[in-house]
């Protein structure tokens, strides 16, 4: 039996909606338990030839949520963001210095922040921002393989770093 902690469960018979974004918390859940337990130094530490560090992973998501779901869905413009112009790369940087605990933290409110914008909109609505290219469908389904991708990464980093495994 899997070890699936407090993360929430997609239903198996939902609707679409429900389905969607089960899933995305699903992921979203995951990142957090991946983290929970290493130390701000191990969580910082660059095991790769990259700056892709366990804190720098969930920072870098808390910065995809809210450009995605303030900025793109609902057309915000004073959304805040780690990256710039001349460090595109801005959210990746942290050091043994940075709390995991206030990184995680962080990006529990940024998705909170994005449960909050999408229920004010239906799966066919489309973005405000963004050149109104994309609908909140899309937009789910695109966090879904983004956080889950991401969530591979902190998955092999975490077993680099501990031996930690788990779904």
């Amino acid at each position: 039996m899997a070890d699936w902690g407090d993360r929430p469960q997609p239903p198996e018979r939902g609707g679409e909606r429900e389905t969607i974004e089960g899933f995305l918390d699903l992921q979203r859940a995951s990142i957090v338990w991946k983290a929970r337990g290493l130390t701000d130094e191990l969580a910082a530490k660059r095991l790769l030839p990259s700056i892709t560090t366990v804190s720098g992973v969930i920072r870098h998501l808390a910065d995809v949520e809210r450009s995605w779901f303030r900025e793109d869905m609902d057309g915000q413009s004073d959304v805040p963001a780690r990256w710039t112009d001349d460090d595109p790369d801005g959210e990746w940087r942290v050091t043994a210095d940075d709390s995991l605990a206030e990184i995680i933290a962080d990006y529990e409110a940024a998705c909170a922040e994005s449960r909050e914008v999408a229920s004010r909109y239906q799966l066919d609505d489309v973005c405000l921002g963004n050149d109104q290219r994309f609908t909140l469908r899309w937009i789910e389904l695109h966090m879904i393989e983004e956080t889950a991708r991401h969530l591979g990464h902190i998955d092999v980093l975490r077993e680099q770093l501990d031996g930690r495994t788990g779904k």
